[in-house]
């Protein structure tokens, strides 16, 4: 089954929850699973279960996660007094005192002023309330963002096919006019020769051997053969229940090599001017593929 790997998902809490989640995902093409993870600090050790809810449904590409949470819970911030720095701070105030001709003008106010003397701090949360609510909405997002890569990639299949149609198409005029090739060859050769000799008598054998020779080089039957196994396996690659995006790449490789071995043996302009524009199209095709999982 063709999947792109462009796709975006997004999930979040039910409206009126004391714990807001919104979870966003987007992916991009990519050679591997790559995913990047960005959310609260209170939440890194959820990091690893995370990974795993993704990588159960998606195979490849590069994969940005987006975790917020605002938490409507009252009383989960607490204040910190650090009575050690507050005494600290005081000291060394009275330390200013005696050595600068200053008033002395030191107040609560001043004090609680200064840094990380009164700090707000968030309650510990319990971990495990916080996964039960995060987890089905880590696999929404996910499943959103897999239906998208559902549709993209039954949006590159049909064209791909088209395209696959097209090839069909060039290697059908390819075939028909490689079958011409020989006895024009013949043609040609004789008529070369008559000019050659002045009508002089020719040797058949000689002919027949200088024919053999040229239907030998110029023979591209098994290439045909093999372009159109491949366009095949294109099609029913398709069909597979798995990422086909790497094998999908594999073929395309053996159609350009095709493609090129038919060019090397051509003798004939029109079939070079075909097999480019059958190399351009499987160039497209291959662009294509890079996106499918």
């Amino acid at each position: 089954m063709a999947k792109s790997m462009t796709g975006f998902g997004r999930a979040t809490s039910k409206e009126g929850s004391e714990r807001i989640f919104t979870v966003e995902m987007k992916s991009v093409n990519h050679r591997y699973l790559d995913l990047n993870i960005r959310m609260p600090k209170s939440m890194i050790s959820f990091e690893d279960k995370i990974r795993r809810c993704i990588s159960k449904k998606i195979n490849r590409g590069k994969i940005d996660i987006f975790i917020n949470l605002k938490d409507y819970h009252k009383g989960d911030q607490v204040t910190r007094f650090n009575e050690t720095l507050a005494d600290s701070y005081y000291n060394s105030l009275l330390e200013i005192e005696k050595r600068y001709p200053v008033k002395n003008d030191i107040s609560l106010s001043l004090i609680a002023r200064f840094p990380e003397v009164i700090t707000i701090e968030e309650k510990e949360q319990n971990l495990q309330e916080l996964w039960v609510e995060l987890e089905p909405l880590i696999n929404e997002a996910v499943d959103v963002m897999v239906e998208m890569r559902e549709v993209e990639g039954l949006k590159l299949k049909e064209d791909i096919l088209v395209k696959c149609n097209e090839i069909k198409e060039n290697v059908k005029i390819i075939e028909a006019a490689s079958h011409k090739l020989v006895d024009n060859y013949k043609i040609k050769l004789e008529e070369r020769i008559k000019e050659l000799t002045s009508n002089m008598d020719i040797d058949p054998n000689r002919i027949a051997t200088e024919i053999a020779i040229f239907a030998d080089k110029s023979a591209v039957d098994e290439e045909i053969t093999r372009l159109y196994s491949h366009l095949n396996q294109i099609s029913s690659t398709f069909s597979l229940n798995e990422p086909i995006g790497r094998k999908m790449d594999f073929i395309i490789q053996e159609l350009n090599r095709e493609a090129n071995t038919i060019a090397s043996k051509s003798y004939d302009i029109d079939i070079t001017n075909i097999v480019i524009n059958i190399k351009n199209t499987i160039e497209k095709i291959r662009e294509q593929i890079q996106n499918i999982e």
